[in-house]
């Protein structure tokens, strides 16, 4: 077990890989994982999917079923990923009862192109959910302004939400909000609260990729002073906000009916700058009662070499306040930079969903 990886499990945060597989599955590379660097999760979204099914012997003999059975392009992939999802929540059931459901989790997202489409989102959600049937899955919904309200829905029909791609301050505060209402609709209609859970998935590296962008434009001494900063100091002021609304009445209401808490999830933590330490996004962002997901690359980092030093995150409010001051201040227009991130990591998953669908299609041909 690694000492790093152990050190940020004791500092409790909880590390989730950013990938899945067939072959990471079957090959027991994932068992390897939990076993010997904490993971207790893991998250895959369209385009680590695309990658796998691109590179995928494992899948032919499920492929060459499917195309002999003439399946469409999109049934298969909802077979497909939902049996990967379904196998790895399995290899997880000790760590999701031993947790009392907080770990052991897996997410599958809903189509990238019903990020804008409220009905079919709550409606592909619960298919999701009733086709793995496994209590740990996690359905992960976008965090535009039509999936607020599809997060509300799918909460109040009593199933486990992670909140993906959220940037700014102002959209996780609505997707709290969200999640809230939506344990208010599941305690009216009866469901037990304590069976929902839900993460909210705060991206940080993208961050510093668009402001440091912006401020290399800029070009000033003041502006370059300020690069590499605006991922953590995001990241730790809406840990800042999950203390605050979760201190609130309406929440403690909630968790006094048998709620959870919905945790703060840092995600986008693989380093995209050659030249900040690979471990950046994970020793900077230790606080009680989040989750890290990490690529690969980044957990192998973090065991080989992390430097776990205890919380990271409340220790730099007054910091990270003062950092968006000087940012304001220089000309950057942060607002613009957090819209600018949502609109594109919602085209950058359509365009993996649609690789994915090519791959499927030729796999099929393929095998028919």
């Amino acid at each position: 077990m690694s000492s790093s990886t152990a050190a940020l499990s004791a500092a409790g945060v909880s590390i989730w890989l950013d990938d899945l597989s067939r072959a990471r599955i079957t090959s027991g590379s994932l068992t390897e994982l939990i076993d010997g660097s904490n993971v207790v999760g893991v998250t895959t979204n369209p385009t680590i999917f695309a990658g796998a099914l691109s590179h995928g012997e494992s899948y032919a003999d499920q492929v060459a079923e499917l195309a002999k059975a003439g399946t469409g392009v999109d049934d298969a992939i909802f077979t497909i990923t939902t049996d990967d999802v379904r196998s790895a929540d399995d290899i997880f059931k000790p760590i999701f009862e031993s947790s009392k459901g907080f770990d052991g989790r897996v997410s599958i997202e809903v189509s990238p192109e019903l990020a804008h489409d409220t009905e079919n989102t709550v409606a592909q959600a619960g298919q999701l959910w009733k086709t793995v049937d496994r209590p740990n899955t996690l359905i992960k919904v976008p965090a535009t302004k039509e999936g607020l309200p599809a997060i509300t829905e799918i909460i109040g029909s009593g199933i486990s939400v992670n909140v993906t791609l959220i940037f700014s301050l102002e959209r996780y505060d609505a997707v709290i909000d969200a999640y809230l209402a939506g344990l208010e609709k599941a305690r009216a209609a009866g469901i037990d609260l304590s069976t929902i859970h839900s993460v909210a998935s705060f991206f940080v590296s993208r961050v510093d990729t668009e402001v440091d962008k912006r401020l290399s434009a800029i070009g000033t001494d003041e502006a370059t002073a300020l690069k590499s900063k605006a991922g953590l100091a995001n990241a730790r002021l809406a840990y800042e906000l999950y203390e605050k609304r979760f201190a609130e009445d309406r929440a403690k209401a909630l968790v006094a009916a048998g709620a959870n808490v919905q945790r703060p999830l840092w995600a986008s933590t693989g380093v995209k700058d050659p030249a900040l330490p690979d471990t950046l996004y994970v020793a900077g962002l230790v606080a009680a009662g989040v989750v890290n997901t990490m690529p690969e690359k980044t957990l192998t980092a973090t065991a080989d070499h992390g430097e776990i030093t205890g919380d990271t995150v409340t220790v730099g409010y007054a910091e990270a306040h003062q950092f968006f001051d000087d940012l304001a201040g220089v000309g950057v227009d942060f607002a613009d930079v957090t819209q600018v991130l949502e609109d594109e990591g919602v085209e950058k998953f359509i365009v993996s969903w649609h690789e994915l669908q090519a791959t499927v299609k030729t796999a099929l041909d393929a095998a028919k």
